[in-house]
């Protein structure tokens, strides 16, 4: 009896010793399971990320190829993690160090450490990244240069054109330039024209010339001017009245000369036709400067200014360029075509350039020396934001929101913010990874909703423009101006240089806004040409070297002590 006793503790030691092996044997194969269900592969498709599977093979709806994904490494549970801070859900800008209730009396959500980075990276192994045919490309810094390619027509300068018409009825008797496109220079004859009126105008000098020839009283001297000045206000030149007091007799027809130099473009009389006073008779025009129009989409108008250099080449003249410059912008925009049309002025010698001919026109507009560049391709536009992949070590690539600026030449854009010089970034194969990145988010939400929530607010650090509005303004309702009081009168909803002055925009608040008065003063006007630059007038014209179209030049800016914002304050701002 006493030994059965003894037994009886060493069987339930045996017993203990069992259990304990056989649980945590299970216990192992738990977590083995557990670690085999977190490291499982799974596989999506590229075109259709909401078609998720656990083994490989083809998209069910589109025949694609399905692509592996992987659990992000490290989003292991939450509480193996550390707690950066808590965010209010319903006020994403309210935080604190502790738990506790917000302002509006809901519980905090807790934000782990690089929570946001982990919800915008994703891991792709080296052999999947090869079949997704993902090429990256550097951040670059340069001059920031766009390349304005249109169509043109070449047209005449309104300005060399002239029509020679006459003042009185007549008949044409005689014609000198009898074919349209013929050249006549100023003083050649075109035609003799008879007139009733012009006849009776000489019989009236001639008469009166004859009653000065002794001693003239001051009637008849006055009578002289008269009929002198009758016989110059129909266009009679001085030679001829000349002519006419020489001979003393009046002839029968009077030649009419070209007033310009030029082609003949028009011509509507024959011999012996009659023709009214104020009928045009003759079209010359003068294309040693032709005027060229080109057609601007209204997004690239920031591009184009006064005096800018442009280059034409014709269809015909493949082998050369013709080199001219911006002259006038028109003020309006076609309501079809949504172009505004831009005249600029060629030389013409040898009269290669043609009215009527098409050509086509390239603006280079210089419009900063330094800015940060990327591939067009590298972006993904959504309509509400532009997105790019930064590929990082460890084959990890991370989505991030960028600020856009001015589209530049070698399909390159500028970037405002959001990426630094140097960063690598991809230009193919990014569709596929905004998809795999969208499923991953996805699968968070479902797993943490409210981790995946506070995670989404937390703003990137690499994305905060270095360009930010100061603590204490409210970023909605600013915005930004020149500091010059001839420029105020446009706003900026971005900091940056003056377009006309290149200084820095300094930030204004709309109630001090409205006290900025605007204002500018046109100095002179210049020719567009460098060489000419001293060419100095006080009214718009020509200028008188060169036949071109003289351009206005602004007041430069200056420091006046009683505006509100001066260029001490602009430093600051960009110093900040």
């Amino acid at each position: 009896m006493t030994s059965k006793i003894k037994i009886i503790p060493v069987l339930i030691v045996v017993v203990a010793v069992s259990a304990g092996v056989f649980f945590a044997g299970c216990s192992k194969s738990a977590d083995k399971t557990a670690a085999a269900t977190q490291t499982k592969t799974l596989y999506t498709c590229g075109m259709h990320p909401q078609i998720i599977q656990d083994h490989p093979g083809n998209c069910p709806i589109c025949g694609m190829k399905l692509t592996p994904i992987r659990k992000q490494a490290g989003t292991g549970a939450p509480g193996e993690r550390k707690i950066a801070y808590y965010k209010s859900t319903m006020n994403p800008g309210e935080t604190s160090p502790q738990p506790g209730k917000d302002s509006m009396g809901m519980d905090m959500v807790p934000v782990y450490e690089n929570a946001a980075n982990e919800s915008q990276t994703i891991a792709i192994d080296p052999a999947t990244i090869q079949t997704m045919n993902i090429r990256i490309a550097e951040v670059t810094r340069g001059p920031l240069r766009r390349v304005i390619r249109t169509v043109a027509n070449v047209d005449y300068d309104e300005t060399a054109l002239a029509d020679v018409t006459t003042k009185y009825k007549g008949w044409i008797e005689k014609l000198y330039v009898d074919a349209t496109g013929a050249l006549v220079n100023p003083g050649d004859p075109l035609f003799e024209i008879y007139s009733p009126e012009l006849y009776s105008a000489q019989t009236e000098y001639l008469a009166a010339l004859s009653a000065v020839s002794g001693t003239p009283s001051a009637e008849d001297r006055a009578l002289l001017d008269s009929a002198r000045t009758k016989l110059k206000f129909y266009d009679i030149s001085g030679a001829q009245i000349a002519e006419l007091e020489k001979k003393r007799t009046a002839t029968k027809t009077l030649t009419v000369s070209a007033p310009i130099a030029g082609f003949v473009v028009e011509k509507n009389i024959v011999q012996g036709q009659m023709v009214d006073a104020g009928m045009k008779l003759y079209r010359l025009a003068d294309i040693g400067v032709v005027w060229v129009y080109a057609q601007v989409y209204e997004q690239d108008l920031s591009a184009v200014q006064l005096g800018q250099e442009a280059t034409m080449t014709l269809s015909y003249l493949p082998d050369r360029k013709f080199r001219g410059r911006v002259t006038y912008v028109y003020p309006t925009v076609d309501e079809k075509t949504r172009t505004a049309r831009v005249r600029m002025e060629f030389h013409n010698p040898g009269y290669f350039l043609k009215p009527g001919m098409f050509a086509t026109v390239e603006l280079v507009s210089d419009l900063a020396p330094s800015a940060l560049l990327v591939p067009d391709s590298a972006v993904l536009r959504s309509g509400e934001k532009n997105t790019v992949f930064v590929a990082l070590p460890g084959g990890k690539f991370e989505a991030r929101t960028v600020a856009l600026g001015q589209p530049a030449q070698d399909d390159l854009d500028q970037v405002l913010g959001g990426l630094s010089e140097g960063e690598r970034i991809v230009t193919s194969g990014q569709f596929m990874l905004d998809s795999e990145s969208q499923l991953r988010e996805a699968i968070q939400k479902m797993n943490s909703p409210g981790e995946a929530t506070a995670a989404a607010a937390v703003p990137s650090a690499s994305a905060t423009s270095s360009n930010a509005v100061p603590a204490g303004t409210n970023a909605d309702k600013m915005v930004w101006v020149c500091p010059m009081p001839e420029h105020v009168s446009i706003e900026y909803d971005h900091p940056g240089k003056c377009p006309i002055c290149g200084m820095t925009l300094v930030p204004v608040p709309p109630d001090e806004l409205k006290q900025l008065q605007p204002g500018g003063k046109i100095l002179y006007y210049t020719c567009p040409m460098p060489e000419h630059s001293y060419i100095h007038e006080d009214k718009p014209g020509k200028c008188p070297k060169c036949g071109m179209t003289l351009i206005p030049v602004m007041e430069a800016p200056t420091n006046r002590p009683d505006s509100r914002i001066n260029e001490s304050q602009a430093s600051d701002v960009g110093n900040k």
